[in-house]
């Protein structure tokens, strides 16, 4: 099933504390309270400076950044961001909306769902200006690859007529990959190996996927094939996740391709969604951001035998 992950949700930063919070999410009548307070520390004089101006001066200063979990034996988690939670209960497989928040280096720490004593992850990282995916990668076991948060830069422009279509390699026991469609006539990624993303652009269409062990040719035995179907001014991330041998792997999660709409051309002002100031977003529209149908995996084509 193919996810849409366009909106944005704001991080911001309440009162002088330096607390960042998802706006709508965190906050409640107190947080709000302390949203209004001074912004004189922050160089804005409230007398010259309206509220809506000062959140327009914020925006665009904005990076958009967005959490994947992809580590198949690594329990739901939550994110801390500087010691705050900003995404809680996160399972395996989920794509967070994109948060936005000022470029700088961050303090991020993943943990277990509801034990903030089991830390997975805790180190700083770097945000610049753009969009990022922070993709949690690899096995608490490492098996096969270790744990480790990747920073990818999304590239969310449109692209035209074409769809732009996203391959991060994220299966810990899958050797490097081509991905052809066409019976191998058309390739589409080369040896592409674990932790890699690359990107290409096609015409919109039906595709059937063929995901083989990379070789000099691109003509190695496809292990696993996906129907997708692209639509034209439409950006998409394919995660290639789980276990070509799950029967061995540290958790029974099969090898899949979570394909997720990374932005998408708006039909009626031709811009692209994630240009749009969300000022109307209501958080009961998400309750549902992580449910089960994220683990559809009626597409998948497996062979065991590779």
């Amino acid at each position: 099933m193919v996810e849409n992950h366009t909106r944005r949700r704001a991080l911001s930063l309440i009162g002088t504390t330096g607390v960042i919070a998802v706006a709508g999410c965190l906050g409640g009548d107190d947080a709000a309270d302390d949203d209004t307070g001074d912004h004189a520390d922050n160089g804005y004089d409230d007398d010259e400076h309206s509220d809506d101006e000062y959140a327009d001066e914020m925006d665009d200063h904005q990076a958009g950044v967005r959490v994947a979990h992809l580590s198949p034996d690594a329990p739901n988690v939550d994110v801390w961001v500087d010691g705050d939670p900003v995404l809680e209960d996160v399972p395996y497989r989920a794509v967070s909306d994109y948060l936005e928040l000022p470029p700088e280096t961050y303090d991020v720490m993943i943990t277990a769902a509801g034990d903030a004593d089991t830390v997975v992850f805790d180190d700083a990282i770097e945000v610049g200006d753009g969009d990022f995916t922070i993709a949690a990668l690899g096995e608490l076991a490492e098996e096969n690859q270790p744990f480790a948060p990747a920073v990818l830069e999304d590239d969310l422009s449109d692209p035209g007529e074409n769809a732009r279509v996203r391959l991060v390699h994220a299966s810990p026991d899958a050797p490097a990959v081509d991905v052809t469609a066409g019976d191998g006539e058309t390739v589409l990624f080369e040896d592409a190996a674990f932790g890699d993303a690359a990107a290409v652009e096609v015409p919109p269409d039906a595709y059937t996927l063929e995901v083989r062990p990379a070789t000099e040719d691109n003509d190695g035995d496809v292990v696993a094939t996906f129907d997708v179907e692209p639509v034209a001014g439409t950006v998409y991330s394919a995660f290639a996740v789980g276990y070509l041998e799950p029967e061995t792997a540290p958790a029974d999660e099969p090898f899949d391709l979570e394909v997720v709409v990374d932005n998408e051309m708006d039909e009626h002002d031709g811009e692209m969604d994630d240009d749009k100031h969300d000022d109307d977003y209501e958080d009961d529209k998400h309750d549902d951001d992580y449910e089960d149908d994220k683990h559809d995996d009626e597409h998948a084509d497996e062979d065991d035998g590779y």
